[in-house]
Parts: structure tokens; sequence; C-alpha cells
């Protein structure tokens, strides 16, 4: 084992000490060794005293060493049971003798060694052994000789000594464990709370251990506690002074003797509870020495007058008060008063501070100070000494009133309190006559005292926390009965102590409250005063409840002087005054508001439900800090009054006013969860201080200035308008807050905001129509509506079972209605219209019940004088119509409709009236929900089937997409099945028709946007909703509707005014009235009818274009397409510019929508083509011109129809197509063409001509096409077919008729014919297709002769256009005729050639003009086509006879003669052209050349040979223009001039060239052999005129032009090689042609044969250049001839 092993060591190392000088101690230990080994364990150590004796041996010798070595082995011998009971008194008297020695290191080991006993099996069991060891340890502490060490270890000794022999008594009494620490002192913590929290989980400790168990008293003591019981006594006896005889010392200082008297006392109370002989010890002579020692009324001498003794006795005071006051009754009384009367008398200030901390210990613990409120202040026969308590440390505060030193008392003692919030306790030692400290002390006392007085008010507080936990009384959250009364003990324990103590304690803390400005300290009270007032609310205590209110508001907002005011007790139920805050006072809430105003918050969320006629101090409390948060001079006390309101914002002092409004706010967010009736107090409250205030308010606005009507708010608008607008902000907080309970209240809160609205003040009906408007939207927007997602069936069904909710409804709604009916205020009717649009936009679809209220009041605007209030009202009905129609009950439908129309035809605002027009839109939207969700069965057969109407949904969701800004309307497939449900009740064709009539009301309305508006709206719903139709619907819609639409606006635009309309009258200026400018197309009525026309045709457009297919099958439709034939006819013929041009779109939409579908019939479709010739037929006969817009229109409508309906299309169409267009030519505006203009109608049709050729069932009409647009080229002498006279004569009659024939014709028919035939004619209901076209011919004869079956005659007279027509005509008529089939357009080429030579021709007469360029290129592009075409087929068509392509190739001849030799190089005037003109001109010839040679003359052509040597003949003819002038004049050529004949010759000379890789075919060699010859003869001819020029001028120099033409001729011989074919055409010799076309492979240059003796006369030309040219070709002749040089030696 270990210890025996560390027993070995230590009996080796005391061998070792002793072995010189005590050899009899060596020998003991060796032999002790030897023993020991022999030994196993303690138990046999302690029955062999061996080993025991060598150690007491070795302390007997008395060496410090020795001694050391052998108390500590006794000590190991002693703690692990290895020494025998038996030797106690040899080790105590060892002991003993130690003791005595000087040394600290043995005095130490001396004391260690006894505790070691007191803590072993050794323990003292008789009476003389613990005397004896109790006496060591006492004669070491009393010895002035020993070290501080020595008597601190003693004294500490003692104690644990002490505290051993009396846990050895509770063991040995079996009393229970564990409450021996209970009396010890506890720390104090940083807040008296904390303190009286700490000391309740103490006393629960406390109370567990009691409740567990203690035995019953009893008197019998065991030993150990008769052992105990006498160390007690000689304790007491101790401290009082005397002598003891069983400790075995005679004085011991009595500051230690009560020391550990006190800690007995305080940690084994259940000895003396149980053990009755500890009892009497404890009343008969512990309890009397303290009274000794506590009396103050003598003068203490010697130690008993010392600080410390005082304590300890105050101390032992404390512990026998707080553990055994219920068993001591008399004493503690005695004690209390000794000691409450100490704090009165003239003692030391240490000393009352000794006393305060006694006190104040007894007050932060609740179990004390309940037990002595029970014992004591209870019980009648004794004294209230929890009174007396709490009046002495009132008067200890009371002091700081002493204007001495209160000032720094004051602040000592903020301090103190802050140093205790720092975990830093303040405590005197001495009395020092030092000032400062005395200021402390008198701090210290104060501090203790109002801790005191904290401590009694937290008790309060957490004894009734206690009673509601064990539900004695109610808690304040809980819904109860204000009334209910406190049961209980705990209950009416704290009712007695609020009773008896609240005055005093309001009174000494609302004193030091006032005077206090610490941060600490004021928290601390602040929450005494929380605390002690939710103790009132909780136990019913009103007065105290009121009282401590009403003292806590008064520090919650500073007034000016405030501070200088005495602090005021208020008796029970008074009330506090108003704390008015002037805007115009500086105002500073110092950190004490901000936290007296937590506090009241505090209070109030703890209170609320209990609180009841409290409210009103709350309140009025609450609106002060409202006015002073939004005051711009409010500030907190850190942040300068000066200092800008913005600033302060930003700054963080100022988050105190945001913490202060969310707690303000916060507070009324809890009415939630407070009971009705607490809700219902503060409303009422809240009612009476609006009332109230508004008093004042009237008192101030309408009486005099020195009239007041009493109310507590002096004069100042802006302070009781603050007041007013608090207290309706709170009734909304509320109100929001308790939406899940709102019937009870509702009447309490709008009650009130009507008697708001009534006052004749504009801000409080401000007020009150916001928070109406506030308080209806947070209603309905509760949950206890309906969210709208149930469909109107269900709604149906919930409102007839919830009669509840569907009266509250209405009760919610109903305000508005009273506020309009009834007020006499216009602002007030405006603020009642206001709150019902934004209770419809917010709320509309959870309403049901209260739709007739709303649509009444609505109804009561439109009808009413004030024309100010309609649109408000109209608001109104936008959202109604919009989002409300859903969740309307369904017999409100129609009064919505007629409402809506009521507001469009109102007069007072036009764009109302625009609006609601576009509501009633919208409103069929809705309806035509109903007509998509009817059952199959109930829709009548025969609608227009939804395949063939997909563009019309397209179209109606874009008209949809553009209502509403871009959002896609829910189709009906789409819409959701409570929709679907919603409309089915609705009564659709009633609510359908109802919209119609009215739009066709507004139809007629004087004001032009209002009809436009509603002609526009009709059609558009006709048409976005026609699908859904039934036959006979769609028949009462044309024939009730549409068609007497377009009777009324043409009657109304017929006898509309044509007069000038004057602007407003804007004012006068130099006496005379300035008037607006109204726009030129706006200025008359008859043009704006004009307008609504054009709509009317839209409209109509609209409707054939959706719905044509379908409606053309209706029995009666044909006359309703006469009516609008003759309408179109009419307005096109006689109408405006803008009118005609709608007709025209009419029409053209009509059929181009339809035509390429096949869903036009074809009369139709021919009566479109015969309104349109006959407008211009009669505009070409009569002086009614058309204007030129709608010509254009007319033709760009043409061209759509033939690209789009070319199937429908046949022969006689296409010539009545071509006729068309040239009655536009024939009466196009000449103005504009003699202006240098081509004319709109020529742009127009050159436009449309390209997409007018004939398809290939039309083929023969190319030829028509072509001539006519050949007609119109300058010069041309082809004929138009013309009119017969007795189409003109009718042409001339109807235009002699006028306009007014024309109108007559369309009202009668209209009018009168339409209305018979629709509504009673039965021969119109059934017809064919050829009745059809009988009519329409029928009716057309009367004004017209048809082109296609009128004779076709010629007019000789040709319509000569202008060349700005003809230049742009001909690129198109070019591209026409390369479209053109083969057949027709040789049929067409001599025409076609002939009039583009007459075009080119003109450049003899027009240089400058374009016409002859651009006829030049077509010319060019036809001929390249025409060569093109034959290569590519390598042969000619079969049906183009010889004849006909010998007069083409006829014609291309003459052409290229007339303008080669006749327009071509000429000579013109140096300003006719520009040098780049001149360069472009040129460019053009060379491409002409270049046309003739490269692409006519080299290609395998049909010409006849006649026209191939004619065209070489024109080029010969140009070649020698230079060369034929005499040399006098050729000098003064231009340069183009010999530039373009040296080009024709370079053409002769490719002629005749033989390139190689040259396909040469038969007409490449006639052409060859042709220009061979002319080439020969022209080169001769120009050489010798060159000789014959060089002669005639001697030594003169030829001309330049001279030269350069013989030297190109010259080169381009030598370059020249002839094909042989050729060479057999030359004038040589027959062997020389012979050889020369055999030999194939070799170089032909046998044309410089037939020049040989003309090169020959050249060689002595004085041109260097001439010669060396010539002596190059005659080497050519030379090796031609085979005469090279020969080799002589060869």
């Amino acid at each position: 084992m270990a210890f025996m092993a560390v027993l070995e060591s230590d009996l080796r190392a005391l061998s070792a000490e002793a072995r010189r000088k005590y050899p009899a101690v060596k020998d003991g230990a060796e032999h002790a060794i030897l023993k020991l080994r022999t030994l196993s364990n303690p138990g046999e150590i302690a029955q062999n005293e061996d080993i025991l004796q060598i150690f007491l041996k070795a302390c007997k010798v008395k060496t410090v060493k020795l001694s050391v070595i052998g108390l500590s082995c006794l000590q190991k011998l002693i703690s692990h049971d290895a020494a025998s009971p038996s030797a106690l008194k040899e080790i105590l008297s060892t002991l003993k003798d130690h003791a005595e020695m000087a040394d600290e290191s043995v005095q130490l080991k001396t004391l260690q060694t006894i505790l070691i006993i007191f803590q072993s099996r050794l323990h003292p069991q008789d009476e003389d052994d613990m005397a004896q060891a109790l006496g060591i340890i006492l004669s070491l502490l009393e010895n002035s000789r020993s070290p501080d060490s020595v008597h601190s270890t003693a004294a500490a000794t003692f104690r644990q000594a002490v505290a051993l022999i009396f846990d050895n008594v509770i063991r040995e009494e079996s009393l229970p464990a564990g409450i021996a620490g209970y009396g010890n002192h506890l720390s104090r913590t940083r807040s008296v709370s904390g303190d009286v929290s700490r000391s309740i989980n103490h006393t629960t400790l406390f109370e567990g251990y009691t409740v567990s168990g203690v035995p019953s008293a009893r008197e019998n003591l065991t030993d150990a506690g008769k052992l105990g019981l006498h160390l007690l006594e000689d304790l007491t006896a101790l401290a009082a002074g005397g002598s003891v005889i069983r400790l075995r010392v005679i004085a011991v200082q009595r500051t230690f003797t009560l020391d550990i008297l006190e800690f007995v006392l305080s940690n084994y109370v259940s000895v003396f509870r149980v053990l009755l002989p500890y009892e009497q010890v404890l009343r008969h002579q512990i309890c009397s020495l303290l009274m000794t020692s506590l009396r103050a009324n003598t003068e203490l001498e010697g130690e008993a007058g010392e600080p410390s003794f005082r304590r300890l006795v105050l101390r032992s005071v404390a512990h026998v008060i707080r553990l055994y006051s219920s068993s001591l009754i008399t004493e503690c009384e005695v004690f209390l008063n000794m000691l409450v009367k100490i704090t009165a008398l003239d003692l030391p200030l240490w000393h009352r501070i000794l006393v305060l901390e006694v006190l104040r210990g007894f007050c932060v613990e609740a179990r004390t100070l309940r037990l002595l409120y029970q014992n004591f202040d209870m019980q009648p026969k004794n004294s209230s000494v929890v009174a007396s308590i709490v009046e002495s440390l009132a008067r200890v505060v009371s002091n700081i009133q002493v204007p001495d030193s209160s000032e720094e008392s004051l602040a000592a003692v903020a301090g103190m309190f802050s140093s205790k919030a720092k975990g830093v306790e303040w405590s005197l030692e001495t009395d020092a006559p030092n000032a400062a400290v005395v200021v402390a002390s008198e701090a210290h006392g104060i501090t203790l005292a109002v801790e005191g007085l904290l401590g009694v008010v937290f008790t309060v507080a957490t004894l009734t926390d206690e009673a509601v936990d064990i539900g004695e009384l109610e808690s304040p959250r809980c819904e109860s009965d204000p009334r209910g009364k406190c049961i209980g003990n705990t209950a009416v324990l704290c009712l007695s102590m609020v009773d008896s103590l609240w005055m005093t304690i309001l009174n000494a803390l609302s004193l030091i409250l006032t005077r206090s400005q610490g941060e600490a300290i004021v928290l601390e009270i602040l929450k005494g005063y929380q605390a002690f007032t939710q103790a009132c609310g909780v136990l019913r205590a009103v007065d105290p409840l009121n009282c401590f209110l009403a003292s806590l508001c008064k520090f919650t907002i500073s007034t000016p002087g405030e501070q200088d005011k005495k602090s005021v007790m208020l008796s029970p139920g008074s009330k506090r005054p108003e704390h008015v805050v002037e805007q115009r006072d500086n105002i500073v809430l110092t950190p004490k508001n901000v936290q007296a105003l937590r506090t009241l918050f505090n209070i109030a969320h703890r209170l609320h439900n209990v609180l009841g006629s409290s409210w009103v101090l709350v309140l009025e409390t609450l609106a002060a800090l409202d006015r002073v948060i939004h005051s711009p001079h409010a500030t907190t006390q850190e942040v300068s009054a000066t200092v800008p309101r913005l600033t302060r914002e930003m700054s963080g002092q100022y988050s105190d006013f945001n913490i202060l409004s969310s707690l303000n706010s916060k507070l009324f967010e809890s009415s939630a969860i407070m009971d009705t009736f607490a809700v219902k107090s503060l409303l009422s409250a809240l009612r009476m201080l609006s009332n109230q205030c508004m008093r004042g308010s009237l008192s101030s606005f309408g009486q005099s200035p020195g009239s007041n009507s009493g109310g507590y708010l002096p004069p100042g608008s802006s302070q009781q308008i603050g007041c007013i607008t608090f207290s309706v902000e709170r009734m909304l907080a509320i109100l929001n807050n308790n939406l899940h309970r709102v019937e009870p209240l509702w009447d309490h809160i709008v009650g009130h905001l009507l008697e708001l609205a009534d006052v004749a003040k504009s801000h409080v009906q401000s007020i009150a129509l916001d928070a109406l408007d506030q308080s209806i939207c947070v209603v309905l927007g509760s949950e206890r509506f309906q969210s709208g997602d149930l469909s109107r069936q269900q709604l149906d069904k919930t409102v007839t079972i919830d009669t509840e909710l569907r009266t509250f409804e209405w009760d919610v709604i109903s305000p508005l209605k009273v506020l309009y009916m009834s007020s006499q205020i216009l602002d007030v009717r405006a603020g009642a219209l206001r709150i019902l649009l934004h209770v419809l936009e917010r709320h509309g679809e959870k309403l049901y019940c209260s739709w007739p209220g709303i649509l009444e009041i609505l109804r009561s605007v439109v009808d009413a004088s004030e024309k100010d209030l309609i649109p408000l009202g109209f608001q109104s009905v936008r959202v109604v119509m919009n989002d409300g129609l859903s969740t309307m009950p369904t017999d409100c439908l129609d009064i919505c409709m007629e409402v809506t129309g009521a507001y469009s035809a109102q007069k007072s605002d036009i764009n109302i009236s625009l609006t609601a027009i576009s509501l009633l839109w919208t409103a069929t939207d809705f309806i035509a929900r109903g007509l998509s969700c009817l059952p199959t069965e109930d829709r009548e057969a025969g609608g227009p089937p939804i395949v063939e109407l997909q563009l019309a949904q397209k179209e109606h969701e874009t008209l949809g997409e553009q209502r509403n800004g871009g959002q896609t309307i829910t189709t009906t497939d789409e819409l959701p099945e409570r929709d679907s449900l919603m409309v089915n009740k609705i009564d659709c064709d009633r609510l359908l028709f109802l919209v119609f009539s009215m739009l066709q009301k507004l139809g007629a309305d004087e004001r032009p946007e209002v009809r436009n508006s509603a002609i526009r709206t009709l059609f558009q719903i006709l048409s976005s909703h026609g699908q859904k139709l039934s036959r006979v619907k769609w028949e009462d819609c044309l024939w009730k509707y549409v068609f007497p639409i377009v009777d009324s606006v043409a009657h109304l635009a017929a006898s509309s005014s044509r007069d000038e309309w004057q602007g407003q009258e804007l004012g006068i200026r130099g006496g005379k009235a300035v008037h607006m400018l109204i726009h030129h197309s706006r200025n008359t009525a008859q043009k704006q009818w004009d307008e609504t026309i054009v709509l009317v045709f839209n409209g109509i457009s609209r409707l054939l274009r959706t719905f044509f297919p379908f409606l053309q099958s209706l029995s009666k439709f044909w006359i309703g397409w006469e009516s609008l034939i003759l309408f179109v006819r009419s307005s096109i013929a006689g109408g405006s510019k803008e009118v005609a041009l709608a007709a025209i779109n009419c029409l053209q939409t009509t059929v181009l929508s339809h035509c390429s579908k096949g869903n036009l019939p074809m009369p139709y479709f021919k009566s479109v083509f015969d309104v349109y010739e006959l407008v211009l037929q009669m505009s070409l006969n009569c002086e009614n011109t058309i204007p030129s817009k709608v010509k254009q229109e007319i033709l760009h409508s043409l061209g759509d129809l033939y690209v789009q309906a070319q199937i429908m299309f046949d022969n006689d169409m296409y010539l009545q197509l071509l006729h068309i267009l040239h009655l536009a030519i024939s009466i196009s505006d000449s103005m504009e063409a003699d202006s240098g203009n081509i004319p709109a109608v020529q742009r127009t049709m050159l436009e449309v001509l390209p997409a007018l050729h004939p398809n290939e069932r039309l083929s023969p009409m190319w030829s028509h096409l072509l001539r006519q647009l050949l007609c119109y080229l300058p010069g041309s002498e082809a004929s138009l077919p013309v009119k017969a006279k007795g189409n003109e004569q009718a042409g001339s009659i109807l235009c002699s008729s006028g306009n007014q024939h024309e109108s007559s014709i369309l009202e009668t028919h209209n009018a009168k014919d339409l209305r018979t035939a629709l509504n009673g004619s039965p021969k119109a209901e059934k017809f064919d297709s050829s009745i059809v076209a009988s009519g329409i011919s029928c009716k057309i004869s009367k004004m017209q002769v048809s082109p296609s079956s009128a004779p076709m005659t010629y007019d000789s007279t040709a319509s000569n256009s202008n060349h700005l027509f003809g230049e742009k005509l001909i690129p198109v008529l070019v591209d026409l005729f390369l479209l053109a089939p083969r057949v027709e357009k040789w049929k067409a080429f001599p025409e076609v050639i002939q009039s583009l030579g007459r075009c080119m021709a003109t450049r003899r007469d027009t240089a400058d003009g374009s016409l002859w360029r651009l006829a030049v290129e077509g010319f060019n592009r036809v001929l390249v086509d025409d060569v093109n075409s034959l290569h590519f087929d390598h042969k000619i068509d079969p049906s183009i006879s010889k004849p006909m392509r010998t007069r083409c190739w006829k014609e291309v001849a003459d052409v290229y003669e007339i303008f080669l030799v006749g327009s071509c190089g000429r000579a013109l005037p140096s300003d006719v052209l520009s040098y780049p003109t001149l360069r472009a001109d040129e460019t053009l010839e060379t491409t002409v050349l270049n046309v003739l040679c490269d692409q006519i003359l080299k290609s395998s052509v049909d010409a006849p040979n006649e026209i191939l040597q004619r065209l070489i003949s024109t080029l010969d003819r140009c070649a020698s223009r230079t060369v034929c002038l005499p040399v006098e004049s050729v000098g003064l050529l231009p340069f183009h001039c010999s530039r373009f004949s040296l080009a024709c010759l370079q053409k002769i000379f490719s002629l005749c060239s033989c390139d190689p890789g040259t396909d040469w075919h038969s007409t490449r060699t006639e052409v060859g052999k042709c220009a061979i010859t002319v080439l020969m003869n022209r080169c001769e001819f120009m050489l010798q005129r060159f000789l014959i020029d060089e002669n005639v001028l001697g030594e003169a120099p030829v001309p330049s032009v001279r030269v350069v033409e013989v030297v190109f001729v010259l080169q381009e011989l030598a370059r020249l090689v002839i094909h042989p074919a050729m060479a057999s055409v030359l004038p040589l010799p027959a062997y020389v042609r012979e050889r020369a076309s055999q030999d194939k492979d070799r170089e032909g240059c046998a044309h410089l044969l037939v020049i040989f003796p003309s090169l020959c006369e050249l060689v002595v030309s004085r041109e260097a250049r001439v010669r060396e040219l010539v002596q190059v070709l005659l080497r050519l002749i030379t090796r031609e001839l085979g005469l090279q040089k020969l080799n002589l030696s060869g």
C-alpha cells in the first residue's frame, strides 16, 4: 500500500534525523520499521501501539525537526485511522506541550493535528477531551507572542472545530442535514429587485427543507448534544465577558466569541428549533446578551463600543429575528423596536448605518418581511413593526430636504447606486472625521433607506405574484371580474401591506425621485413604482393605483420651471393636473422622463385589463408624449434644442423618441389580448379625452378671445388638434388589433368619428374622415368577411345563413350613407365619397349585401346639383364596373348599368362620359361570359362558328390588352369555375341589350367625343363577342342597333351646319375679343360629323371582316348590303376626304378578308368594282372632282383586290380594271405636272402597276395591258378603249343630279325602304345568288352601264402624258414586258420597240432629259432578254410567225439607225451638258454598241441578212462621221465625237476578228463576210484620205484627229486575224483567195493584201508613228506571201 510505504519512508527520515543525538529514537524508528513490515493495513497499526509510540517519543524530544516529523506522522496515522482512540489523551497531552513551543511551524502543525482529530474517529467524546483540545486552540489564539499566522490559523481552526462539534450534534441527534448554511450572509446583487429575487430563491430552499420534515421539539440530549450545549453556554459566557470553567481559558476577546456565536446561530437553525435546551439558552442567555449589547442609551466603553463588535451584535440580532422570530415573538419585537429607535437617536453615523443595513436586510428578504408582518402587524396584540421600519426608512430619506448638504448627499446617493449597478459595493469601516467621508456616510444611510423601501415594494410585488401563481388572485391578463375580491392568506396579507404602507412609500419614493438625477437610482426607483403599481392593480387597490400612476405621470414630461415646483401628494382618487405641452416652448426630455415613460408603458401593458377608469391618467400622459414627439422644439437632454430637427433625427440620441413612439404603438397593439370590457374601457377613455379636447377646440375656435368653456387645454388649436388626432389614431390602432371581435367595439369607434365629422372645423373633419376611411377598410379586410373565393351561389347561401354578418356588413358601410345624405357640408360629403372609393378599390370584391345602398349613393351623386362631387362618384363607379360585377348580386347588375349610363350621359364633364362608355364595354365583357357559360341546349342554333371566328377572338384579346394596359384578359374558355357560376344567374340578353340601347342613344349625342366613343364601343363589343351571339340575337343587333345607327348618323350629318365655329373667348385685346383657335379639321359641325361617319365605317368594316360569312347567310342581309353600298358610294363621291377613305377602307377590308378564302360571292365582289368605276366616271364627267388622295386609295384598293382575288377575275373584269385605271389617270391633276412633279395619282398607279400583270388564266390580257401603258408614253400613236356615248350620257345625267340626288337615294333607301324590307317584307327572306346578282345589277343599272358589256371603241386622240410620267413608266413597262409570256411578248414587241425608239429619239431635242436614257436602258434590256431567250431555247416558238419576227427585227434596225446615226456622236453646245453627264452619256452609247455587236451581231439570231447588213451599215456610217469631214473643220470637232466614231470602227474590227475559242456559227460567218467588206473599204478610204490631207497641207501638221484615226486603223489592222471563210469575199486574185481560204491552220492576214498599195504610199509619210506601223504591216504581208528573208547559204 502507498500509505505503508510513506509511513516507512517517514520512519527512515526520523531515524536519520535522530541518528547522532537521540539514539533511542533512532533505535525505536528502526524497530518500528521492522514491525511495520509485519503489518498489512492501518487497522493492524492501530492495534499495535509501537508505531504510534515511536512518533510520540520523537515529539517528546521537543526539537523542531523531530517534532515536525513526529506531528506529520501523527496526522497521517490519525487521518488513516491507524491510531487507537485510547491514545487520544496521550496525543492531546503531547499537543499541549507542543503548543507551548515558540516555533511557528510547530504551532501550525499542532493546530492542524487538532483539527484532524476533530475530523477523524478520534473526535472527543467527553467534556475533558473537548475542553483540552479547544483550550489548546484558544491558548494559541490568546498567546500574544504567537505570530499573526498562528493567530489567524487558530481562529479559523476554532471556528472549524466548533462547526465540527455542532455537525456531530446534528448527526448524533438525527437532525436533518443541508440547512447549516442558510443563515450565512447573502452577498448583494446589483439591484434591490435582484436581492429580493435571490432571497426568494433561498427561502424556497429553506421552505423545502421545513416541509420535508423537521423532528418535533424535545428536551433529551445525547452526549454529543450535551457537549454542544455546554460549548454554547461557554461561548455565550465568553461573549458576555464572563468566565468559564469547561474551556479552561481565562479570557477570550468578546468580538471573536460573538463572531463564533453568530456563526452557530446562523448555520445550525435546526439545533435551536428542535432541541429545547438549546432554545432555552437562546432565549435566556443569548437574547439577554444581545439586548444588553444592543442598548445605546448609555455610553459604551472598551470592546463593546467598537464598530466591529456592534456589527456582530447587529448581525446576531438580525439572525435571531430572521430565523427565530416565530418562536421568540417577544424578544424579536423588542429587538425590532430597539433597531427602529436607534435610527432616530443621535448616535454616531456608522452606528445608524449598521442598523440601517440590518433593516434593509429585513426589507429585501421577502420571507422575513412576510413573517414579521404576519407575526406583528397583522396581530392586534403586537406592535406594527413593519410599518415602523418603513416609517423609519422614510424618515431617513426625508433628511435630503435639509438644505445644508442635501445636494452633495443626493449626488453621493446617485453615485452609490451607479457603483452598485456596476457591481461595486460601498461599505463603512470606521468613523472618520473627514468631511467627504461624512457626506458619503450620510449618502450611504440614505441609500440603505431607499433600498429598504424598495425592498418592501418588491416584496409586496413578489408576494402578489405568488398569490396569483397559487390561485388566490386573478392574473391581470386574464378575463375576470374587475370587482373581484381578494381571497387567501397571501392575497389578504398583500392587500393589508399595501393599505398600510403605500402612502409612506409613495411619499418617500416620490421625494427621492424628484430630487435625484442619477440614472441608476432613477431606474431602481421606477422599478419600484412599476412593481408596486402592478401589485395594486392585481389587488384591485384603486386609490393606491391611481396615486402611484399620478405620481409617476408627473415625472414623464418636463415642462419649463417644473424642476422648481414642489412635489405635491395627491389624495386617493384625485385627478392629476394635465401637463400641457406648449408647442412654442423648448421641451427637453431628460433620462428620468424617458425612463418614467417606459415604466408607465410597462404598467399599462401589465395592467391593461384592470386599469378601468385609470386609463384616463395614462392616456393624458401619452397624449402629451405624442405632442412632444411631434413637436419641432422637443429634444432629449443630450441633444441641444438649438440643433436642427434633421440633425437630431440623424443622431443616435434621437432614438429615444423612436423607442418611445414604438412603445406607444405597442401599448395599443396589445389591446388584442385584453378582454372586451377592458377594450371598451380604453375606448371610452379615448373618447372622453377627445371630447375634452374638442370642447377646448370649440371654445378657442368659436368664442371670443377672453372666453373659455372650461376645457382643460389652454387656447391653442395645434395642441387641441394633436390631442384629438392622438385619440383617433389610438382608436384605429385598437380597431386594427381587435378585428377578431370588432362587433362590440364598432359602435364606440364609429359613433365618435361621426361626432367629429359634424364639427364645423375642417381639421377635425379631415381627421374624422381619414379615420373612418381606415376603419371601414381595415374591418372589411379582416378575415371575418368573405375572401372573394366563393361563388355567387355560395355567397347567397352564406349570407342567407349568417344574418349577423350580413347585418354587420351594412353597419360597416352605412356610416358613409349617413355622412353623405345627412351632412350639409360639401367637404364632408366629398370625404364620404372618397372613403367609398377607397373601400371599393381595396375590398369591393368582399361586399355583397351593401351593394343596393352603395349604388343608391352613386345614383344620388349624379342626380345632385354639386358638379364637384360627380368626379368623385364616378371614380367609385369605375371601380365597381371594373372589379365589382363578379361579386355583385344579380338583382343589382341592371341598376349598376343604369348608373353607369347616367354618368355617361351627364353634361358636366366630358371625360367622365367617355370613361363611362368604356366601362359599359367592360360590362359587356362580363356579360359575354354568361353567354359563353350557358349550356349548349340553352343556346340557340345557328350562331357563328368559333373556328371561323378565330381572327375575331384574337382581335378581341388584342383590344383587351390595349384597354387593360397590356395585360391579357382571360378568355371564355379559361374562366375559372367560380366565374362561370357567378354569371349563370344573370339575364345576359337583357343586360346586353340594355348596354346597346344606351350606346345607341349616346351615338346621337351632340358632343362629338361622346358619340364617337359610343359608336366605337358598340362596334367593338359586337366584334369582340359576336361569336357568342345566336342568329336571332344577331338579327336583332343589326336591325335594331347597327343599321339604325348608320341611318341616324347619315341623317344628322346631312343636316349638320357647315358654318365655322369660333373657339371659346379667352379675353379682349385691343378692344376685340380673343378666341381660342380651333383646328380647321374640326371648326364646323359638318367636319365633326364626318369624323363620326368615319367611325361608323370602321365599325362596320370590322364587323364584316369578322362575321361576313355568317352575316351574309342571314335572310335580310342583302338589303343591308345594298344600303351600305349606296352609303359608301355617296360618301366617296360627295363626302370629305376622310369619309371617302373610310368608305373605301370599309369595302376593301371586307372584300380582302374573304375573297381569298372563297367566302365572298361574286355579286358582292362585282358591286365593289362597280362602285369604284362609277365614282371615277362621275368625277371625270362632272365638275365635282374627287380628292387626289381618294383616287390614290382607289388605285391601291384595286391593286390589293387583284393580288388577293385573282381567282375571281375573268377577261371582262380585267378589262374593267384597266378601264378604271385609265379613268383615274384621265382625271389626274395637271397642276402638279405643270409644276415639274408627277401627279400623285400617277405615282400611285406606278406603284400599283407591277402587281397588276395578268396571270396564266388571263394571258390574252397582256397585250391589252402593255398597249394601254404604251399609250401613256410621249409620242404614242396607240388608241385607248373608251366608253360608249350612251354610257357617257348616263354618267352626265348622274353627275347633273349632284350630291343632293345621291343623298336622297341613300336617305330614301336607308330610312324608308330599308325599314319596310327589314320589318315586314316576306319576299326578302329567301333568295338565291341569281336573285342577288339580278338585284345588284338592277340597282346599279340605274346609275351606270357596265364597261365590260359596253362595246369597245377607240379614240384617235391619245393621252399625251408628260415626260415625267413617261420617265417613271418606262422601267415599269419594261419589267412587265419581260414578265409576259413569249407569245404575248412578241405580239407587243414591235409596239414596245417602236415606243422606246420614239423616246430614245427625244435626245436630239432634249439632250439633257432623262427620258431617252431610261428608254435606252429599257431598249437594251428588252433586246438582251430576247437574245438570251433564243440562246437558251435554241429554237423559236412555232406560234411566233416569221413575218412577226421579221417585223420585230425591222423595228430594232430602225431604232438603231435612228438613234445611233441621228443622236449619237453629235456635237452639242458646250453649256448643254456637264462633263460628268457627258461621260455618262458616252458610257451609255458604249453600252448600246456593246449590246448591238456583242449580244446581237455575234449571237445566233434569226435576223434576216438584209437586217444584219443594215445594222453593219449603221455602224459604218457612225464610224465614217469624222473621216468624211474636210481637214479644215475636223480639228474643230469635240473629242467625244471622234471617240464615238473610233468606237464604232473598233466594233466593226471586232466583228471581223477571229479570236481563238470563238463560236463561229453561220450567223457569225455572214456577219463577218459583210463586215470585212465594209471594213476594207472604210480602211482604204481613210488611208487615202490621210495621204491626200498630208499632201494638201504640205509642211503644215496634220490634225491630231486624223493622225489618231490612221494610227488606230493601222494598229487594228496589225492585230486583226480573219476567218478563212472571210477571205473568200475579199477583192484578191483567185489563187490568193483560194490559198487563204484553204489554209485554216495559219493566221489569216489576207485582208492586208487588199490595202497593200495604200500601205506602200504611206511609207513616205511625215508621221514617224505611221511609218513604223506601216513597216509592221508590210512584214505581215511578207509573211503572208511567204517571202520572208532567206539564208543565201542555204
